[in-house]
């Protein structure tokens, strides 16, 4: 792939890729002068809202579980700290997991819930969005409103061929979905990275299909025909249902990706000096599920060279050094291992590697470059390219 790359890659193949450009900043003086590095405009995959203890389930509410007419419910259904579930037996709604009504499973549930709302509610937004989502087409991310949202006809959730991709839509107040209103997902994306944060309740209208979690603060409506491939999760409120189905569920098998920081400065220096800094955390995160769960972790660089004036000498990759350092956190069993410090070129330097693992895991490491400035530097600017990979 190209050395100018700017976007994070997922693919089944199994490797991710991601770049980053460097723009060196350097003043010529008798003292301290700037001398940064930040990246370029990448912007980090967003993760998914952990469920914990609430995943188990499709149905879960803060007071009663309300049902009328054949609902199916595909894994558990819970209420706390209320006790009430109407509307399920022999003739009436079915629930294909366990029923957890005012016992300690649903309370750990319930705290799980509130922990998963908290953090899709404090998610940065990247986009703002306002009124009738229908129509639309949203690309991953966190999109936000500060009052309520209404849907319309079809909106179109796009995983830009990432089956990782995550969209956690805020809003102040309600959620209302009109009669026959769809929520469909394209090119990769999955109902299970789909949330809905809702600032107070939400109504799902008669015969719409929704796809994503629900998270509300109070209550949750669903009205006669409804589907969600997905959950209903209430905190404080009810949940009223009427012959609909939720399926619930969990994403396919994940894939293998890294990720970085995106943007840094590192610091200031002069000619002739060496400017050190961390670089910020890089992140390998396995989620193939695979036995073996190894993979190899490298580096590369271009040069550096000067934006403005293509005359002025380079900054060569190979007065960048990269030390790994020892890992800031780990998840998952095996091995993981630092490669040794070096300087970096266009030929990959192995950085972390890890072995004699299985199943899911994930590896944190804050690097440090320290970059040596030739006497032959100027005052200009100069930009290059460190690519990570795993594979």
């Amino acid at each position: 792939m190209p050395a100018n790359l700017v976007q994070a890659f997922r693919g089944s193949a199994g490797y991710s890729l991601i770049a980053v450009g460097l723009t060196v900043g350097l003043v010529l003086g008798s003292g301290p002068a700037p001398f940064a590095a930040t990246t370029s405009a990448v912007r980090a995959a967003e993760a998914p809202v952990d469920l914990g203890a609430a995943a188990p389930f499709s149905v879960l509410a803060g007071t009663t579980v309300t049902n009328t007419g054949l609902s199916v419910i595909g894994m558990d259904l819970g209420v706390s700290p209320g006790t009430a579930v109407t509307g399920f037996g022999p003739g009436a709604g079915v629930v294909q997991g366990t029923v957890h009504a005012g016992d300690a499973v649903a309370a750990q549930a319930q705290a799980a819930l509130t922990t998963a709302y908290n953090d899709a509610a404090t998610r940065t937004p990247s986009t703002t969005v306002a009124g009738d989502l229908g129509g639309l087409t949203l690309t991953p991310g966190v999109y936000n409103s500060p009052s309520s949202l209404g849907l319309t006809g079809t909106l179109t959730l796009d995983g830009q061929s990432d089956p990782n991709a995550v969209f956690i839509i805020q809003m102040g107040s309600t959620l209302t979905t009109a009669s026959a209103s769809v929520v469909n997902l394209i090119n990769g994306a999955q109902a299970c990275n789909v949330f809905w944060q809702v600032g107070s309740s939400a109504t799902l209208g008669t015969g719409s299909t929704l796809r994503g979690n629900v998270l509300a603060l109070t209550s949750i409506t669903v009205t006669t025909g409804v589907t969600i491939i997905g959950r209903a999760l209430a905190r404080n409120g009810a949940v009223t249902l009427d012959t609909n189905g939720i399926a619930g569920g969990t994403c396919a098998p994940g894939a293998l990706s890294i990720s970085v920081p995106a943007s840094k400065s590192l610091g200031a220096g002069t000619p002739g000096t060496t400017i050190t800094s961390n670089l910020g955390n890089v992140t390998v995160d396995d989620q193939r599920g695979v036995n073996p769960a190894a993979w190899v972790a490298t580096v590369t660089s271009t040069d550096f060279t000067d934006l403005t004036s293509p005359g002025v000498p380079a900054i060569p990759a190979g007065d960048v050094t990269y030390t790994p350092n020892a890992a800031v956190s780990h998840t998952g069993d095996g091995t993981f291992t630092a490669g040794a410090a070096g300087t970096l070129s266009s030929t990959p330097r192995n950085v972390y590697r890890h072995a004699a693992g299985t199943g899911s895991n994930q590896l944190v490491w804050n690097p440090t470059l320290t970059v040596a400035v030739p006497d032959t530097a100027v005052a200009t600017t100069y930009s290059g390219t460190v690519t990570h990979l795993v594979a």
